[in-house]
């Protein structure tokens, strides 16, 4: 493949220093963005920006600059509908949740559906196949994959290191004179003798804007003790639109010295996990609401970070009072300033009595005994925590107890192990096992994946918390939208609905004639949907049709019918 690479040109560009603009709009309406470059994600930091299609779907789609469509990928889930071109200056610009492409790239990728049996694919593409020239229409818009509505999802990254980079320091005419919102800030006790407000748990405080600036509502002091640190519920916003986007930059300072800063104009996507040790995460698991920390912790290996040496911790002197200024800005530079005051007050507070096994975040840790075993491998955590362990009895749809590991407010970087022992299991169940992962408060539980081997299910999961093992019989079901009594209600397609309760839609086989079909999969509306095609298919006489539908326990669903087309 041929790889372009202009690294001033890219530098230049970068940060805003280039004569002209390189790139042209992907799509040609006002640039209204629903989301914005590294806001906070679910898991991951957000790698482009959302770009709004006005509430609708189909709109034409640019190739922003020459050069070459690199891959194509089409999937049920993530970005859908996905196009990815690589310029001559080093980068590649990518265009997801696309309805469909172009003609001559449409067609390719259907015969590689066909050749593939396979509604999913990711395929790499010569650079000679496809040239494209700025401004080419390359796509329609759409809401494919894991979209949330209608619009498109675009990114630049660098091409040999993959890595997203900021699109708006590319100078696309997005507009923005609006300065972030701060919400509240979170005070968190760090070490064993540290306090907040003579409290061994987080303390938040609402703040109020006046002379230009956030502070503290009533403007308290606040006594701490001990390593301390402060995080901020933030989010930015676009003029125009009232979607809660994220931050570029942040600083925070301790009385006028800067104690810790990042930026984020780039990211790995090995790294964007790192989100999870970013943010509070206890907080959002248990109040939905997302803390950006102004320290690091031990385990976090995210590399925007830069500070004076304590990893932005705070220690107040005794009796000495400290002001706290934390600045953030937007991609645009738009500012919003927080100050407020602690001060240092020493004092004996009450510690829950320790409880667990202490599990080091720079080792293998495991816990075993005779019905359970979990192993959380070495680089798996962010920092120290205490394991707590319990069971309880489960409800007769389990073949084991309720296993208590620790609970969801602890994050895993990567897979833990986790073992149960089997409880009163049929040997012909054996198959069809699943580790489930039950809500603690509600009893309602999703599948965790398993394996089955001499009395034991074993799964690899990223989530602490209440495990059981249970089973799935129950075949897939399959109800027809656009059939009935052997007739067709829709003249160019045939669609089902498919769902599956519980170990989840494995595979989909459509014969018509004998032969396989193309169906295309929308989990979101949980439709499949097969559009005729004269070039594969005999049309003008009596078909014969079978679907399959498969569940990750082997469990089947078949829908059988003849129809004239």
């Amino acid at each position: 493949m041929r790889t372009f690479f202009t690294p001033l040109f890219l530098f230049l560009a970068l940060f805003g220093m280039a004569q002209q603009r390189y790139y042209t709009d992907p799509v040609k309406i006002p640039l209204l963005l629903s989301g914005s470059f590294a806001e906070l994600r679910s898991n991951h930091f957000h790698s482009g920006i959302d770009i709004k299609t006005q509430g609708t779907t189909g709109l034409p789609v640019y190739a922003v600059a020459d050069g070459y469509i690199s891959r194509i990928a089409v999937s049920p889930t993530g970005y859908g509908h996905a196009l990815y071109i690589n310029h001559p200056n080093g980068t590649t610009s990518v265009y997801g949740h696309l309805n469909s492409f172009s003609t001559e790239i449409e067609k390719y990728v259907k015969d590689k559906q066909y050749e593939q049996h396979s509604f999913r694919v990711d395929l790499q593409i010569p650079s000679y196949l496809f040239p494209v020239k700025q401004d080419e229409v390359i796509a329609k818009s759409g809401n494919s994959g894991s979209s949330g509505g209608p619009h498109l999802h675009f990114e630049i990254r660098d091409t040999p290191t993959e890595e997203p980079l900021n699109p708006l320091n590319f100078g696309f005419p997005v507009k923005d004179d609006i300065a972030p919102k701060i919400f509240s800030v979170l005070l968190v006790p760090l070490s064993d003798s540290a306090h907040v407000a003579y409290s061994a748990t987080p303390k938040s405080y609402p703040v109020v804007f006046y002379d230009g600036k956030y502070h503290l509502k009533n403007n308290p002091t606040i006594p701490v003790w001990g390593e301390i640190g402060v995080a901020v519920q933030t989010n930015d916003y676009f003029n125009d639109t009232y979607n809660k986007c994220g931050i570029n930059l942040l600083r925070m300072s301790l009385n006028n010295e800067e104690q810790f800063s990042f930026t984020l104009n780039r990211f790995s996507f090995s790294d964007t996990r790192y989100l999870n040790s970013h943010i509070v995460y206890g907080q959002y698991k248990t109040e939905k609401r997302r803390y950006i920390k102004t320290w690091i912790d031990p385990g976090n290996k995210l590399p925007i970070y830069t500070h004076n040496g304590s990893e932005g911790h705070i220690i107040p002197n005794n009796e000495q009072n400290g002001s706290i200024e934390i600045v953030l800005q937007d991609s645009y530079k738009n500012t919003s300033i927080l100050d407020f005051s602690i001060v240092g007050k020493k004092a004996a507070v009450a510690h829950d009595s320790i409880k667990g096994e202490l599990f080091a975040y720079n080792k293998t840790n495991i816990f075993s005994n005779d019905s359970v075993r979990i192993e959380i491998p070495a680089g798996a955590l962010y920092s120290d925590f205490r394991f707590e362990y319990r069971t309880e009895p489960a409800s007769d749809q389990f073949y084991s107890d309720y296993y208590f590991l620790h609970n969801n407010t602890v994050p895993l970087h990567t897979n833990a192990t986790i073992a149960l022992r089997t409880k009163g299991l049929p040997e012909n169940l054996q198959s069809k096992v699943i580790m489930a992962y039950v809500h603690p408060v509600t009893g309602e539980f999703s599948v965790a994946g398993g394996r089955y081997e001499n009395g034991w299910v074993t799964t690899e999961t990223r989530n602490l918390g209440v495990y059981a093992v249970t089973v799935d019989t129950i075949p897939p079901e399959i109800t027809p939208l656009s059939i009935a009594d052997n007739k067709l209600t829709e003249s160019s397609r045939i669609r089902f609905k498919i769902k599956d309760d519980l170990a989840g839609i494995k595979t989909i086989e459509g014969l018509l004639d004998g032969k396989w079909a193309l169906f295309e999969y929308d989990p979101k509306t949980a439709t499949i949907t097969h559009y005729f095609d004269k070039e594969r298919f005999e049309l003008g006489k009596n078909h014969t049709f079978k679907l399959t539908i498969t569940d990750y326990r082997n469990n089947n669903a078949v829908y059988e019918t003849h129809f004239w087309k």
